[in-house]
């Protein structure tokens, strides 16, 4: 009787086991088909680094989700930020116009900047100097064209053209075969050549002569774009066997040119304006289009002889002249260094 007895009991302790067993079983697999998108029991007690229950504040709906309130404090919430006022749209349009004003004034193309050397023929620096010219004009900004101009000699040519073309620059190499008894009818008829070659090829930009011996301040060229007619500043001559600098050019009020600083020589002084041909710059289009600018095309001689017509222009008609820079035309942006083992002439 004994024995029955404990059989049965085990049997009824192993039958308890089963069912509860069986009773949580079944709990856990249904618990696992319930809704995912239903809030649990403990979701409302989660808590943010800020203190603040997720129930409380909502999250914001963006352009690609979709947020639907649990709550009457969600949905006043929502409806809340659906009934703000939403931008104008002369509002939405101003920073759009101000980044399409910016874009314009980024993109605004520079004007062509035409860079005319002349080179000496009997400059035994000639060299030397072309470098250090290249290694100034490679810093302007483009656009830029260096029209270099200088004798044809079969000893240099090789030399000259391998060194323009490692400079990188935009540039033309115009020779001549002419023999001068003058170096400055020499330069003339170099800068004459430049301007017919400008003039032929309808070249659209500033002309500027520069000399092998100036010395740039890199604004300059960006002084020089914004020229309309012809343009001048104050250039600075300095000599390496003297210890003074000499000013040259205009004395503007604001862009206006209202005279020019003049210099005694042999204790009198000059009585007319000292204008170094590098002391000025025009636009091209007065070569290739006369009319435009009054340019007297049909006297004899005013194509053949460009840079005695733009001279002229310059020394008689202040009118069509605009100080550099445009403040008071007082700064100094080119030098022009003498050297006293060279020739007297300067180009």
């Amino acid at each position: 009787m004994g024995s029955l007895e404990r059989s049965k009991k085990k049997t009824q302790v192993w039958k308890k086991a089963v069912i509860h067993f069986s009773l949580c079983f079944v709990m856990g697999f249904f618990t696992g088909f319930a809704p995912a998108g239903k809030a649990s029991l403990f979701s409302n007690f989660e808590t943010t680094p800020s203190t603040t229950s997720k129930s409380q504040i909502p999250p914001h709906p963006s352009e690609n989700s979709t947020y639907t309130p649990n709550s009457l404090a969600d949905k006043a919430l929502v409806s809340s930020q659906v009934q703000a006022p939403s931008p104008s749209k002369s509002q939405e349009a101003e920073p759009e116009n101000r980044l399409l004003s910016e874009t314009e004034e980024e993109v605004t193309p520079r004007g062509l900047v035409i860079v005319v050397t002349p080179v000496m023929t009997k400059d035994r620096y000639k060299n030397v100097l072309l470098r250090r010219m290249a290694n100034t004009l490679r810093l302007v900004p483009p656009p830029l064209l260096w029209i270099v101009v200088e004798k044809h000699s079969e000893a240099d040519v090789n030399s000259s053209s391998t060194m323009l073309r490692k400079t990188g620059l935009m540039y033309r190499r115009i020779v001549f075969k002419e023999n001068f008894t003058s170096l400055e009818a020499e330069l003339d008829h170099q800068r004459n050549l430049a301007l017919r070659h400008i003039e032929h090829h309808k070249l659209s930009g500033i002309v500027h002569f520069a000399g092998l011996n100036n010395i740039y301040d890199l604004d300059f060229f960006d002084e020089i774009r914004d020229i309309e007619v012809f343009g001048t500043w104050p250039m600075a001559l300095l000599s390496a066997n003297r210890k003074r600098v000499i000013v040259e050019g205009p004395v503007c009020e604001s862009s206006q040119v209202l005279g020019w600083h003049l210099r005694k020589i042999n204790n009198e002084t000059e009585t007319k304006p000292p204008v170094h041909i590098s002391s000025f710059a025009f636009n091209s289009s007065i070569l290739w289009d006369p009319e435009r600018w009054g340019r007297p095309s049909s006297v004899e001689g005013t194509k053949q002889d460009s840079i005695k017509y733009v001279k002229q222009v310059v020394l008689e008609d202040d009118t069509k002249l605009k100080g550099l820079p445009a403040q008071d035309c007082s700064k100094v942006m080119l030098w022009r260094l003498n050297f006293p083992t060279r020739t007297r002439f300067s180009t």
